[in-house]
Parts: structure tokens; C-alpha cells; sequence
């Protein structure tokens, strides 16, 4: 058996063992929470930054009042 019989071979077995996983309720759950988490984490920097951006301007809004 050649090099490349062997690797493709490797390859049809991987490929199937990835489906079989693919298929299960656990990795489909985990896949959920993983989504779910990183959904979670970008709810959390978008609230974050909006803050920040709100500090900004009252800081600025505060320097103009000075000015004037």
C-alpha cells in the first residue's frame, strides 16, 4: 500500500468518526454553549464600550460648558 493509499485512507476515517460526532446531542450541545457564550460575551463589550463612549462625552460635554 502506497503513501497516499495510507493518507487517504487516514482521511476516510477521520471523515467519517467527525460525522459520527457531528451527530451527537452532546456535541451539539456543547456546540449551543459555546455559541451561546460567545454571544454572551459580545452582549457584554457592546454594553461595556457604550458605557465608555457615554463617559467620553460627558467629558467632553464637560470641557465645552468650561469653555463657554
Amino acid at each position: 500500500m502506497t503513501d497516499g493509499c495510507k493518507k487517504f485512507l487516514w482521511g476516510v476515517v477521520a471523515g467519517v468518526a467527525a460525522a459520527a460526532l457531528i451527530k451527537t446531542d452532546t456535541f451539539r450541545k456543547g456546540c449551543a454553549k459555546v455559541v451561546a457564550g460567545g454571544l454572551q460575551l459580545k452582549d457584554d463589550a457592546k454594553e461595556y464600550f457604550e458605557t465608555i463612549k457615554e463617559d467620553a462625552e460627558d467629558v467632553k460635554a464637560e470641557q465645552d460648558s468650561k469653555k463657554a
